[in-house]
């Protein structure tokens, strides 16, 4: 496929420094940034202002799915903008209905309600819950430790990280946290007041943990049994990465009870849209119409320059079977990663994930290799140098989240580098 390549801004005379300049006088800085002023990029390489070249294999936070300014995403930006940009939710178009469809086909029968992120479509959830609790006065929401659900209040108050509610006390009542992957835990924290059990698929930002398909089977049991609906954060782990459409999917295959398997609602984003801002979250049969006129609403989410774009990705994926691209070779590099784990048992302690949604774990006792910041971002910034990008998660985790479709030999490249950077730690 053709690649629309941007040519690099007008700016040529030195620039890292007076883009950071304008930042420092004019953004509000909430963002620990690492000292990289991008420029442009194609497919899975970037560029920054001074003209290195990166291979991209954190991927905007599993967002860039098709890659940089892909052809695809160009040209539907372009055709929908000559017919339609945004109208109100007051109206009908056809990209909206189009989307909620093709996302009902992949995942079950429901319904979706579109947003312009994923901690907007979390806040969805967390209204559908107390919806469905509302008249015997259920409102309580059990969530994972290491989980995260987005910045809002709410959201934080969901998240089990302490770390970003700090400063924002009290918390918005209404959530309690348990072990991740504990059946036990869950059945133990159920009070009269819980209405709601919300889980990731694979925790991201809490450093690529999958759950067992024991946990989800029983999970779904038990919320059955208690009349509790089962949620599922599928923002980052969602939309193919795992080489099916969602992160259950994938962990359940093969075993038994899991093809009927089905979450009462899930949240999306990131890659829905491809780097265009769209988020979403789909609800079941029979809840699907809990959240009904007035209970819920956007501005600008499902907007038809959106809801396009989303289409699109979807039929590139399907054409270009990047799902099985993710899946062989996520494999391949797993595999890899886990040979110079081996290799290198001082720098790197494990690998886990699934597909192109991979965890570094670094070593526990390595030394920083960069004074002043944590491994992870170290070890980030050792990969910069060498002309990779990753995303670090919290202190030791390296995450590897590329575009579905990034190529074997660029697979092969970015564990090269890797390599390197651990040969040269390990030293």
């Amino acid at each position: 496929m053709k690649e629309v390549v941007p040519a690099p801004p007008a700016i040529v005379h030195n620039e890292t420094a007076e883009i950071q300049a304008l930042f420092t006088r004019n953004v509000i800085p909430t963002y620990g940034r690492f000292n990289i002023a991008l420029s442009h990029g194609s497919g899975s390489r970037l560029w920054d202002v001074t003209g290195k070249r990166y291979l991209d294999l954190g991927g905007g936070i599993a967002v860039c799915v098709l890659g940089h300014a892909p052809a695809a995403i160009t040209e539907t930006l372009v055709e929908q903008s000559r017919k339609l940009v945004h109208v109100s939710n007051y109206y009908y178009h056809a990209p909206q209905g189009l989307l909620a469809g093709a996302l009902v086909e992949l995942i079950g029968p429901g319904k979706c309600f579109f947003t312009n992120s994923g901690v907007e479509a979390n806040e969805g959830l967390f209204k559908l819950a107390r919806k469905f609790g509302h008249d015997e006065g259920r409102f309580e929401i059990i969530t994972a430790t290491n989980s995260f659900h987005g910045r809002t209040l709410a959201a934080i108050a969901a998240t089990g990280q302490d770390k970003v509610k700090k400063g924002f006390e009290p918390a918005v009542p209404g959530f309690r946290h348990i072990p991740y992957n504990d059946l036990a835990a869950a059945r133990a924290a159920i009070s009269p007041a819980t209405v709601a059990i919300l889980i990731e698929g694979i925790q991201g930002e809490g450093g690529v943990s999958p759950a067992t398909p024991e946990y989800l089977l029983g999970l779904r049991q038990l919320c059955d049994e208690k009349k509790l609906l089962l949620l599922l954060d599928a923002v980052q782990c969602g939309h193919f990465r795992t080489g099916r459409f969602q992160s259950f999917q994938r962990i359940l295959e093969g075993v038994p009870g899991g093809e009927h398997f089905l979450p009462d609602a899930i949240s999306m984003a990131k890659s829905l849209g491809g780097g265009f801002p769209i988020g979403a979250f789909w609800v079941r049969q029979p809840y699907a119409d809990l959240l009904g006129p007035g209970s819920h609403g956007t501005t600008f989410g499902g907007s038809p320059l959106g809801c396009a774009v989303a289409l699109k990705i979807l039929e590139v994926i399907r054409a270009e079977k990047l799902a099985d691209n993710a899946r062989e070779i996520g494999a391949w590099l797993q595999s890899g990663l886990e040979d110079v784990a081996r290799k290198y048992p001082t720098v790197i302690q494990s690998v886990r994930g699934l597909g192109f949604m991979l965890g570094i774990e670094l070593a526990a006792n390595l030394t920083p290799p960069e004074e002043g910041k944590s491994i992870a971002a170290g070890f980030a910034n050792l990969l910069h140098a060498a002309g990779l990008m990753t995303i670090p998660a919290g202190t030791h985790i390296i995450r590897l989240l590329p575009a579905l479709n990034l190529r074997r030999d660029e697979a092969e490249e970015g564990l090269r580098i890797i390599e390197t950077v651990a040969a040269r730690l390990a030293a």
